[in-house]
């Protein structure tokens, strides 16, 4: 940030730009606190021309950069930027500021088209000009509302009085599905008219149109026929070839106006989308790639991926789509950089994974390790990434380092509890479901219960992982006595919520119902009368009062009937205290 303390800006300025400064810097993605400090940069010194303070100017420079960098899809701030860059430096300055943000957003009309207008204005060589036009027209030439680009092009030959260069630019637009396709037809004609025969076509199409006028004339027996007349034939078939095309351009116009006349909102903004726009959008996708037309599709995408850029369904959707394209490995690598370094916000970060696969595809482990270690880096606590940087190892380099990232990880100091155990049974199905090791992975889970008894998610896997081991008459006793194991480590040392181990122990009771032995109902009866009996018998709310201090209280009728209606004879509700705060248990 640039240092508001020096010279030519007074404290007041000062103080105010700091505290909105700080206020950014404290939620960057807070779109009306970027807006507050933009404008209070420009008010400085009762506003910034050329005779400002250079610290004044470097204030503003700065916050914009910032700003735009952040959010690189507001054409209208690049827009104003320039602007102030032409007022207070000079064409020079504002073209760099159009040329950075015309790279940033490429295919937007409005931008595009203030940028050839600066030019026209500040620049006097017309092939620089029509350079520009002509990049301009590459990314923005196809946009159903282009009109305002192809008219300024067109004002600007005017200007140079270049009548075939205006008839050349009509020429490409004709073929173009937009919304005012019709009134460049009319003008394309009244010029053709005008226009040497030998312009109109190509030398082989009008080589193949005389023939057929002279095979005609030959076919009626007539004797040859004078130049002009045969060039007034000739012309009457080109214009017909040029209502056709008139013709077909109005058809592929009408077929993409029920998706057009649908977006309410073709730029993008902070503001979230309404459900109806999004689903436009998809199906305006759908129809385009129906289509098959390479360029249109990718345009439509790129339009898309500006007013959706926050929502990384359309950034998968683009990727997957460009993939599928033979040859279009740089173009994938693109989408997925612009996704995942500045559009789709890091809290989502399934679009960064999926660039590290495709990286990984490609033979480039290296980098796919690096967008795992920057995912993480920003949210330490993400099981997903966790994961699949585990399983990334586990791939490339064995099931020992996939163990070495979870180890890694559940000792990194920011991950909560909760997580870690998380990732120690992910860490135990890889000992069983990958090495096969049943007894590594029970230890696993046996040595981590101190650690993570408060932990559901934990219980659910460890009793998950030993249901699925096989039984058999001659291991069922042994079997039965792990999985009660389970049940008594539960009781004795989880703190869990009473509601949570009653639903666990709904498990245990199925468990001795279908697979428990010749006593198994002896303990099915125990387990019934402690866990869901009257409170003076429950082992539940012993271990609840001894640990915590819990206290219970019937539910209300509604909540028990429902309850008793779900789970028959086992469930007595209460009202729980969980670390002070009195709950309801709940059974959705």
């Amino acid at each position: 940030m640039a240092d508001f303390d020096q010279f030519g800006t007074s404290e007041e300025e000062n103080a105010e730009i700091k505290k909105l400064t700080l206020e950014v810097e404290a939620d960057t993605d807070n779109f009306e606190s970027w807006e507050k400090l933009i404008r209070a940069c420009e008010a400085q010194e009762g506003g910034l021309n050329r005779n400002s303070s250079p610290q004044a100017l470097a204030t503003l420079r700065d916050i914009y950069d910032r700003f735009l960098l952040k959010f690189p899809l507001l054409f209208g701030y690049w827009k104003k930027y320039a602007d102030l860059e032409f007022n207070i430096s000079g064409p020079e300055s504002a073209e760099m500021i159009y040329e950075r943000g015309c790279a940033s957003i490429t295919n937007c009309v409005d931008l595009w088209t203030s940028y050839c207008s600066f030019k026209m204005e500040t620049t006097h060589t017309p092939h620089l000009v029509r350079e520009l036009f002509e990049r301009a027209a590459t990314c923005v030439g196809l946009d159903f509302l282009a009109h305002l680009f192809w008219d300024k092009y067109i004002e600007y030959e005017e200007r140079q009085e270049a009548q075939d260069k205006i008839f050349a630019i009509l020429q490409r637009v004709i073929h173009i599905p937009m919304h005012q396709y019709a009134r460049y037809f009319e003008r394309f004609r009244q010029l053709a008219h005008a226009r040497p025969i030998k312009e109109l076509v190509p030398a082989d199409t009008l080589t193949r149109l005389r023939a057929e006028v002279e095979a005609e004339s030959a076919a009626y027996g007539t004797a040859p026929r004078a130049e002009l007349e045969v060039e007034r034939d000739i012309r009457a078939k080109i214009d017909t070839m040029f209502y056709e095309t008139f013709q077909k351009t109005q058809e592929e116009t009408t077929k993409r106006w029920t998706y057009e006349s649908e977006i309410k909102r073709p730029y993008f903004h902070v503001t979230e989308l309404e459900n109806s726009q999004l689903a436009n959008w998809r199906k305006y996708l759908d129809f385009e790639e129906a289509e098959h037309d390479f360029a249109r599709i990718a345009f439509l995408y790129e339009r898309c991926i500006v007013t959706c850029a926050l929502y990384d369904e359309f950034w998968f959707r683009y990727a997957r789509w460009m993939s599928a394209q033979p040859g279009k490995e740089e173009e994938v690598r693109h989408i997925y950089m612009r996704a995942a370094t500045i559009f789709v916000p890091i809290s989502r970060p399934g679009i960064r994974l999926q660039f590290a696969y495709f990286e990984e595809s490609c033979g480039r482990v290296g980098v796919a390790r690096d967008i795992h270690e920057v995912v993480l880096a920003q949210l330490p606590d993400c099981v997903e990434a966790i994961v699949s940087w585990a399983n990334l190892e586990r791939r490339q380099s064995g099931l020992d380092a996939a163990i070495q990232v979870y180890k890694a990880q559940i000792d990194a100091p920011p991950i909560d509890i909760f997580t870690k155990a998380v990732l120690v049974t992910r860490w135990a199905f890889l000992l069983w479901k990958i090495k096969g090791s049943v007894e590594e992975a029970r230890t696993v889970f046996s040595k981590n219960v101190q650690w993570y008894a408060d932990s559901r998610h934990f219980w659910e896997k460890w009793l998950e992982f030993e249901l699925e081991q096989p039984t058999g008459a001659e291991v069922e006793s042994e079997h039965a006595e792990r999985i009660k194991h389970i049940f008594d480590e539960l009781l004795a040392k989880s703190r869990i919520s009473s509601a949570a181990k009653k639903e666990l122990f709904l498990t245990y009771l199925t468990y001795l119902q279908e697979r428990g032995g010749a006593e198994a109902m002896k303990q099915f009866l125990v387990v019934d009368r402690e866990i869901y009996g009257p409170t003076s018998l429950s082992k539940l709310d012993e271990a609840a009062v001894k640990e915590n201090g819990v206290s219970k209280t019937p539910l209300d009728d509604a909540t028990r009937a429902k309850a008793e209606s779900r789970y028959p004879a086992y469930f007595e509700y209460y009202t729980e205290a969980d670390s002070g705060a009195q709950g309801t248990a709940s059974f959705q």
